[in-house]
């Protein structure tokens, strides 16, 4: 089964969190279809203010790991460690001091599923041969290795074109047909058919 595990599951939510404090993140998302080159863009900015350390300029109050355990319904200890480590790999921005908390380093829209997936628990890849050679000591006679490898990247692309934002906007009852049918599709050509 392939699963993620609790601590990005929980670290998800978290980030769902600060983002739904995030101003017009939950206003109607304005792409008609969802462009990769924009995304692009957005990633090389936000890795420059990555460097920075700096909370986007609308970034909202930060929160602190007490006020989000609470309203996340987890425990402490575990929302300490999780926002630790996002903050560790630049995903958040740590203030100390009464007035702080945790706040998102980026904005919601350019923040992908694969790149907190990757953040939290490691490159997004179903076996071995899909994360880089020589980690499989089957690999060189594997009959499926190049298969199981498109299929790897098939998901990554899909978490790719998922952002923060989106998964906020979906969250709070948004619309997700256009979604929902871009991840959906299924190759139904008649190759596809005879090989059934």
């Amino acid at each position: 089964m392939f699963k993620l595990s609790k601590t990005t599951d929980y670290g998800i939510v978290l980030l769902a969190q600060l983002a739904s404090d995030a101003p017009d993140v939950l206003a109607p998302d304005p792409r008609t279809a969802p462009s990769t080159q924009g995304r692009t863009q957005g990633r090389t900015q936000s890795r420059t203010a990555l460097a920075d350390r700096t909370p986007p300029a609308s970034a909202p109050p930060a929160r602190n790991a007490r006020d989000l355990a609470e309203s996340a319904d987890l425990p402490v200890p575990m929302v300490s460690k999780i926002l630790k480590a996002l903050a560790r790999e630049g995903i958040l921005v740590s203030q100390r001091g009464s007035k702080g908390g945790y706040q998102l380093a980026r904005p919601p829209e350019d923040l992908t599923v694969a790149d907190m997936i990757r953040v939290l628990e490691g490159p997004v890849a179903l076996t071995d041969c899909a994360i880089g050679p020589s980690l499989c000591e089957h690999e060189s006679l594997c009959a499926v290795r190049e298969p199981w490898q498109v299929i790897s990247r098939v998901v990554e692309r899909a978490l790719a074109d998922v952002t923060l934002a989106d998964l906020v906007r979906r969250g709070a009852g948004m619309r997700t047909s256009s979604l929902a049918s871009a991840v959906l599709q299924i190759d139904r050509t008649p190759e596809a058919g005879a090989r059934s």
